[in-house]
């Protein structure tokens, strides 16, 4: 990798996984609005300086490799997140299924398991997922930014 890709990488694996792993602010990851950003940091920030257009296999490469990083940068700011939060979301969880009588007994038995899953299981999961997914939708976000974020060439006039 080129020192020149190396930090935007780090960026905008940063960019995917802090925002990915906060509570709420996370919820933007349903339609994976934070994994295909990180890979497009990556590539405003590859292209940002550059009079040459960005090449789309440098932009999406960029994109991949933001993914991975951003997957452990994910499984590292959630550790702690969730040694704070799995109590909340417990207690949450179980004055929920309390408050409602009416859930059957399956769903009832389904929601305490995944309950008991917040810990360091849950994250390890999450990685894998994030993984997995960020190293798809990264590139793919890298490979839009290439083409967003490339520098417009002026119109050539013709010789008359």
């Amino acid at each position: 990798m080129s020192p020149t890709l190396l930090q935007p990488v780090l960026f905008g694996g940063l960019f995917m996984g802090v925002l990915s792993a906060l509570p709420i602010i996370s919820l933007g990851n349903c339609c994976c609005l934070w994994i295909m950003g990180g890979g497009m940091v990556t590539s405003y920030l590859t292209q940002h300086g550059k009079t040459e257009p960005m090449q789309l296999g440098e932009g999406a490469f960029g994109g991949f490799l933001a993914g991975v990083v951003g997957a452990v940068i994910y499984a590292v700011v959630s550790i702690p997140l969730q040694l704070v939060t799995a109590p909340i979301q417990r207690g949450l969880l179980e004055g929920w299924l309390n408050a409602a009588a009416d859930v059957p007994p399956e769903a009832r038995e389904m929601l305490e398991r995944l309950g008991e899953n917040t810990g360091v299981v849950g994250v390890f999961i999450g990685f894998l997922f994030m993984l997995f997914v960020g190293m798809i939708f990264t590139t793919v976000g890298g490979l839009l930014g290439a083409l967003v974020f490339r520098p417009s060439t002026p119109a050539v006039p013709s010789p008359r």
